[in-house]
């Protein structure tokens, strides 16, 4: 018997042909997507189904893909405002690492993903920092798994960089990593069902050996999983990066054997033209973060370029010390907006481009488009369900991507379903006790920034423009 038809919608495919249907249909059995077209023809191939939502006057989108995440930072939300990049780090976000706990992380990773979810987030890659003690990433997988999100977790990594202020805390030697990413692979990579992937995560090119990124490349070409990394993200993430190894950042990571169709770049900020062309020639994949580059204050990515050529870009809202959300529609419109703005073109990108980034080509850029990213048969039933009329935001409503991109937000998502599960119904959890975590996640956070000695910035001065 069929699981599940949704009737009476406009459908927004991001199939092959960008299919908007605008009385359609969508029926799932199990975990799977068995039919996508006009209400009336589904509907007759599958009179019998379990459950029926009649979705008149809603929209069913594909679910968003968020390419890259920091999941622990939802407890630091509002501690490192107005900061740039190396002075957030090192005064707030690596404190913070050190003094991490398995609760907290559970925890944090938990309200993390009810965030995206919320917000139409069916996929989330969590990229773990290195961390002082064992087991706090069986915690991020943990929330991953019971959130019912689909979950790539990246097991991040540090083996040197004090000299560019990476805290000894969050260090571990080269071969203390390497084996314990083997464990993590081999304990969680296909669990939850097939839910949870297992990659690798190094933090930055500044903060790795050549023995660490060597070992790195070998691994997950045994694996055939994927490499996720920051790069460029500002100047000087290039400057450590050359100090270090004597290269730049895209020429270490072609000698070490990491340029790929498996590597996803994170940021990309001072991508050069030559470095465009390397990552299209090897097919490598990049993750746009426009919220955490904005915040903070690192410039505006040559993603309108990377794409023009032909590099896969998926979008994210990195981790939420540096949005300080996990929202995804959020990211859409910034996108949108920054890269209108920065070139003085509005015809730069498009409503469409964007959420294509947010499905299909975020599917890619992870590797799972063949099962994500777009409503077809065949296909994983991941997928929201938009009403523009839970909210005055997005009404009048006249064009479904419009809607989404510039005048949605998260009271409109109405239905979450991720694998053919409904995790959202009607605005509620369907198994989750959302107030409970989120009062569990306050007192933690508070504890946290006790522990981290990061109080100070809570109880900052009111600050105003100086001129």
């Amino acid at each position: 018997m069929t699981s599940l038809l949704i009737k009476n919608a406009t459908v927004v495919t991001v199939d092959h042909e960008r299919r908007v249907l605008r009385d359609g249909a969508v029926a799932v059995e199990g975990d799977r997507i068995v039919a996508v077209g006009p209400t009336d023809e589904v509907a007759a191939r599958y009179p019998t189904v379990e459950r029926t939502i009649d979705a008149r006057g809603k929209v069913v989108f594909p679910g968003l893909v968020n390419t890259h995440n920091h999941l622990f930072q939802t407890m630091l939300k509002g501690l490192g405002d107005d900061r740039v990049l190396s002075d957030w780090f090192a005064n707030m976000t690596a404190p913070s690492a050190v003094s991490l706990d398995e609760e907290t992380v559970y925890h944090a990773a938990m309200v993390g993903c009810l965030d995206g979810l919320r917000s139409g987030t069916t996929t989330m890659l969590d990229y773990f920092y290195p961390h002082p003690r064992a087991g706090l990433d069986d915690q991020i997988v943990a929330a991953l798994r019971d959130s019912g999100i689909r979950g790539i977790f990246g097991r991040g990594m540090m083996d040197t960089g004090k000299e560019f202020g990476v805290p000894e805390g969050i260090m571990q030697d080269t071969a203390t990593i390497l084996a314990d990413c083997r464990r993590v692979f081999e304990t969680y990579d296909g669990s939850a069902g097939g839910r949870i992937k297992v990659w690798f995560a190094p933090a930055a090119l500044w903060s790795g050996t050549r023995e660490l990124y060597e070992g790195i490349s070998r691994l997950a070409k045994e694996y055939a999983t994927g490499v996720t990394i920051h790069v460029s993200e500002t100047p000087f993430d290039r400057d450590s990066a050359f100090k270090l190894h004597g290269q730049t950042e895209m020429d270490f990571l072609e000698s070490v054997g990491l340029l790929g169709p498996k590597l996803l770049m994170v940021h990309c900020v001072y991508l050069t033209p030559r470095e465009i062309r390397m990552a299209r020639h090897f097919d490598v994949k990049i993750s746009h973060n426009p919220v955490s580059n904005l915040y903070l204050s690192s410039g505006v990515a040559p993603m309108t370029e990377a794409m023009a050529s032909g590099v896969t870009v998926g979008l994210a809202t990195d981790g939420a010390a540096s949005n300080n959300t996990n929202d995804m529609i959020e990211v859409l419109k910034f996108t949108a907006l920054m890269h209108k703005g920065h070139y003085l073109d509005p015809t730069i990108i498009t409503a469409e481009k964007v959420l294509e980034m947010a499905t299909i080509d975020g599917a890619r850029a992870v590797g799972l488009e063949d099962q994500i990213g777009s409503l077809e048969p065949g296909k994983k039933a991941d997928l929201f369900i938009f009403n523009p009329r839970r909210s005055p935001k997005s009404m009048p409503y006249h064009h479904p991507v419009s809607t989404l991109v510039y005048s949605a937000g998260q009271d409109g998502v109405e239905t979450v379903i991720v694998d053919g599960r409904v995790i959202i119904d009607d605005r509620r959890f369907t198994e989750l006790d959302e107030d409970g975590i989120l009062g569990r996640a306050q007192e933690l956070a508070d504890r946290l920034v006790e522990r981290a000695g990061t109080g100070a910035l809570r109880e900052r001065p009111w600050r105003s423009l100086s001129y």
